[in-house]
């Protein structure tokens, strides 16, 4: 039972639009939990998961406006806000793994994007691991060339518009909450996403294959309203950078874990069937999209996807240049 509002109380909203069965979805709670005890529930977050308030076409406008405080959407959501240069975090195999996404998201390159924000009235407070994108599809995706002529549904981003583009597929932007109808209905054949939203969001009953490309990442950005959380208390923000703190490290050290189980619950569905590729035909899926680089470089800026390159081969050396994970 929630706890009644007290006229002394701070409400905080965080909308999200995904389950709060996944990695995100936890972090966001257990950023409610440790705020809420910490504060002696003088903080009350409410949130508002699977875009049941606002959606992927509305909640950053929404943020803009005041009408929520807090939101967590993908990095290449950013690009439509004006900030085009979220949209490195779209390239297709441009991370080899994890480490190589936080010597990006915990330099100087992280501290920077987030510095862009304030302008468009947006406070950038956290980097949030999601994971690796895999394809799923109506028919098997063994080589690049087989998703030719495909409709797959994806998120507003040019960057993943023009990857689609590169393999001769149809992209067709759309909420993530649209999707299972979509494919449902045969509205687009095929999407991609991390294998955890997959299985939340039991896209397994519309598809009949899956392949496991690693082919992109998907990230989260912990956003406030700028006006609100600079007219916080220093104490609050304090308590609110320390959930966040917390909460970032969790959803880091549980993202991947809960993918490779989600993966493996997708294997025992008896409608799917889960295609592994092998290191050859990887550098095929990677050379099909290469034109990608080429037809987004001087949207996004030449010089920091070189920059963005440079840091995700490095080996890490020294502690990160932007502070602690999750307290940017």
């Amino acid at each position: 039972m929630s706890q009644a509002v007290s006229a002394e109380q701070l409400v905080i909203r965080f909308s999200h639009v995904v389950s709060p069965d996944t990695a995100k979805g936890r972090a966001i709670e257990l950023f409610k939990q440790i705020v809420e005890e910490r504060s002696a529930h003088q903080v009350k977050v409410e949130i508002y998961p699977n875009s049941s308030l606002y959606g992927d076409s509305d909640e950053l406008e929404a943020l803009r406006l005041g009408a929520v405080q807090l939101i967590a959407p993908t990095l290449g959501k950013l690009g439509p806000l004006g900030v085009r240069q979220f949209e490195v975090f779209d390239l297709p195999y441009l991370f080899a793994d994890m480490s190589a996404v936080h010597r990006v998201t915990e330099g100087p390159i992280g501290a920077r994007l987030f510095d862009k924000l304030r302008a468009r009235g947006v406070r950038g407070l956290a980097y949030w691991d999601g994971g690796f994108k895999v394809l799923t599809a109506n028919r098997a995706l063994r080589v690049p060339e087989d998703a030719r002529g495909m409709k797959f549904r994806i998120q507003a981003s040019k960057v993943i518009d023009a990857q689609f583009r590169a393999l001769g597929a149809n992209p067709e932007v759309m909420p993530f909450a649209q999707t299972y109808a979509a494919l449902a209905s045969g509205v687009v054949d095929g999407c991609e996403n991390t294998p955890a939203n997959l299985y939340t969001q039991r896209i397994f009953e519309v598809q009949d294959y899956l392949t496991v490309t690693r082919h992109g990442y998907i990230g989260f950005a912990v956003l406030a309203n700028d006006r609100f959380w600079s007219a916080l208390p220093p104490a609050t923000r304090a308590l609110l950078e320390g959930a966040l703190a917390e909460a970032g490290r969790y959803i880091d050290a549980t993202a991947e874990q809960d993918n490779q189980a989600a993966l493996a619950q997708l294997r025992l569905q008896p409608h799917l069937k889960v295609l592994e590729i092998d290191e050859a035909t990887r550098l095929r899926w990677r050379a099909a999209f290469a034109s990608t680089y080429q037809s987004v470089g001087a949207r996004i800026g030449p010089a920091l996807v070189r920059e963005a390159q440079a840091a995700a081969d490095s080996a890490a050396v020294g502690p990160p240049q932007n502070g602690a994970r999750g307290a940017d």
